[in-house]
């Protein structure tokens, strides 16, 4: 059974590469598409992980009302130092002393039935967005 810090570390660590590839890309390629239909820029994305880290672990988790946005999360754009600021806060952030993995959460997607499997979704989900914006990093700076 993995441990909060465990969790904590790796979530941290795949959120952590996502914020150095848009820091890489900059304020100008960081907020571009790839050509087809219904992409996302990297800054989007990384915005959208952020709002799903406060759903998942403020929210469902945690019993905090999280406000989301979800489709404006992936419209979003700007300069990315105040979003790479929002990464590191969101890490600082993140608390699970009170996490009992087998606590029943309601009614969300199937397959998620208690805190630990909507911390497990929502790792998953970040680590592949993490591939997603590697792929979009190496499209975007081929040019």
């Amino acid at each position: 059974m993995i441990t909060r810090d465990q969790y904590l570390y790796f979530l941290s660590r795949a959120l952590e590469g996502m914020a150095e590839i848009v820091r890489e890309l900059g304020d100008d390629l960081a907020n571009r598409k790839l050509p087809p239909p219904g992409s996302n820029s990297p800054y989007a994305v990384l915005n959208h992980c952020l709002g799903a880290v406060g759903y998942w672990v403020g929210e469902v988790v945690g019993g905090r009302p999280a406000h989301r946005d979800r489709d404006a999360e992936f419209t979003a754009s700007g300069p990315v130092g105040p979003l790479l600021e929002r990464v590191r806060e969101t890490i600082e952030s993140l608390d699970l002393h009170d996490l009992e993995p087998r606590t029943p959460v309601g009614g969300t997607r199937p397959g998620i039935t208690d805190q630990g499997s909507a911390l497990l979704h929502l790792y998953t989900d970040v680590v592949q967005h993490r591939g997603q914006l590697e792929i979009t990093r190496d499209v975007l700076a081929a040019g």
